[in-house]
């Protein structure tokens, strides 16, 4: 213990007796104690004792520091030491269920016998070609032309592909897509998105208004980092959301401002309740900036009335809010007789005053291209000063990849009809649409089947999120560990049935409801045996699993 006390005072030269260091070391860590142990605790009484501000700077560093192994190194940063924002920011999508579930892979794969199930089946996530959704052909050959553009010369691929391509290539950088492009992103894509804008809204689109980025969640962060400006500021969230906005605006350090959706209107937004929310924020102190709408849903699935988008903009008006309109899963719409309607055309419509941003992106819809991270934001009524500062923002990261750039613009550009690719993209679109839809009726149908578990109506994107009544052993279990209920009840489903689902309580819900969030994307007898198990699990759930 002494020769690692005099160790510790080595590097900062502290007057701390042997005596005392040792005395504490022995009491911490016993007389068996690793000599990594007596090295750690040694630095740190010994930075202790010597009134070192910060005593975590003495942990060492890496296992050939701690044994003596070459140069001594000592860590400038714990977890302690981090930002409180970075610490308190949570993303339930990727958090305690999936890692229970990775721990439970694993497990699998080294002693399956041990594990109640032979799969891990991954419903947290809209992630579709994780759980065997295809890419659209069209859109892939497209970008194996630009990344080799000697497939021009051959008949590789069919012709309305390579002229995709070699119209791309000719607008980009003496046509190399591994070049950096322009902040916003090469105008031959944004043109493309433009177009597209103009013909689903029916006004006219400016390509300069565009931003090209690195998936809609980029973004999204870029404008609320518009909208934040310190800890009074607050951006209106749907309750439940989409955790990237509660993420962002707590790394931000400005304040969410909640707003519940009706879930017994199946998930609707009632003007009467944002009026209630930022009268509460505003006698707070607090100074609202935006809203957010997600359309069609995510968590929940609904899509908006034009009724209520016109309510939500008139409030927006009225309250000067900017409106954050994520319709990233606009193509996802299942439910007879609904339409999406998008902010931007209806705010036209009414001819609104308002800011909007609105989001897109590659990875939902039909397309689910998550990994090649193509998104974008189009701004609507948005002062030319503030396009100037967003640019500038985007020109700190350069650009964002341009393949994402190229898959976004082709994505809203469908083949020609006509075209030689254009039968097999409709008969691939259309299998996997007409799949989705199938898929929300028989997810609605059988959660609802369920004694203790009530599901709205999936109208739209690519989830569920029941409500569901826990009781008995899991809800006893949740109170002793001072733990959400509902995320005791998917890390018990998942050690039980290899199902990972996300918690409500990740998402924000009503105090005193519980919830949990499934995709509906795996094949359909996969998630036929999905449901079965859920219904299994819960009806033993209270009961709890003691043989």
């Amino acid at each position: 213990s002494k020769f690692l006390v005099r160790k510790a005072r080595s590097v900062s030269r502290p007057a701390a007796p042997n005596t005392v260091a040792s005395a504490m070391l022995s009491r911490a860590v016993g007389p068996r104690a690793s000599a990594e142990a007596w090295q750690t605790l040694a630095c740190r009484s010994a930075a202790r004792v010597a009134g070192a501000a910060s005593p975590q700077q003495w942990v060492p560093r890496t296992a050939a520091a701690a044994s003596g192994r070459g140069r001594q190194r000592f860590s400038t940063m714990t977890v302690d030491m981090l930002p409180k924002h970075v610490v308190n920011c949570e993303y339930a999508v990727r958090g305690a269920v999936l890692l229970k579930a990775e721990e439970l892979q694993k497990k699998l794969q080294a002693t399956p016998d041990q594990v109640p199930f032979k799969k891990i089946v991954a419903c947290n996530i809209g992630n579709p070609q994780a759980v065997g959704q295809a890419p659209l052909k069209f859109h892939r050959q497209v970008l194996a032309c630009l990344t080799d553009p000697s497939l021009l010369k051959t008949d590789f691929y069919p012709e309305d592909v390579r002229d995709r391509a070699a119209h791309y290539l000719a607008g980009v950088h003496d046509g190399r897509v591994g070049a950096y492009s322009h902040s916003k992103g090469h105008a031959v894509f944004r043109k493309d998105v433009a177009k597209w804008l103009t013909e689903r809204d029916g006004f006219e689109a400016n390509p300069d208004d565009i931003f090209l980025t690195d998936g809609a969640s980029a973004a999204v962060k870029m404008v609320m980092q518009l909208a934040v400006g310190g800890p009074n500021d607050g951006v209106m969230l749907p309750i439940p959301q989409y955790p990237l906005y509660s993420a962002t605006m707590t790394l931000l350090g400005g304040q969410p401002v909640s707003y519940y959706l009706d879930e017994e209107a199946g998930w609707g937004i009632n003007v009467a309740e944002l009026e209630r929310s930022i009268g509460e924020f505003r006698k707070q102190g607090g100074n609202p900036r935006a809203i957010a709408v997600i359309n069609p849903g995510n968590p929940t699935g609904q899509i908006l009335s034009r009724e209520a988008m016109e309510g939500v903009l008139k409030f927006a008006e009225r309250e000067r809010l900017m409106v954050l309109a994520d319709e990233v899963y606009q193509d996802n719409i299942h439910a007879d007789g609904k339409e999406f309607i998008s902010f931007r055309k209806l705010g036209k419509e009414l001819g609104s005053t308002v800011e909007i941003f609105s989001f897109h992106s590659v990875s939902k819809g039909v397309t689910g291209e998550c990994g090649l991270r193509g998104g974008l934001v189009h701004c609507h009524n948005v002062d030319p000063g503030v396009i100037e500062q967003m640019y500038k923002l985007s020109s700190i990261s350069l650009c964002s990849n341009v393949l994402g750039q190229a898959l976004m613009a082709s994505v809203v550009t469908p083949p020609p009809v006509g075209g030689a690719s254009r039968a097999l993209w409709d008969t691939e679109r259309q299998a996997i649409y007409s799949a989705l839809k199938r898929k929300a009726k028989r997810v609605t149908e059988r959660l609802n089947s369920i004694e203790g578990i009530t599901c709205q109506p999936i109208e739209g994107a690519m989830y569920a999120f029941p409500q569901v009544t826990i009781k008995g052993y899991v809800m006893k279990k949740a109170i002793s560990y001072a733990t959400p209920a509902d995320q005791i009840y998917c890390l018990e489903m998942v050690e039980r049935t290899g199902i990972v689902t996300v918690p409500g309580s990740g998402f924000g819900q009503r105090p005193g409801t519980f919830h949990f969030r499934m995709t509906i994307l795996p094949d359909e007898p996969t998630l036929e045996k999905v449901l079965d198990d859920i219904e299994k699990f819960h009806n033993e759930h209270a009961g709890g699993w003691f043989a």
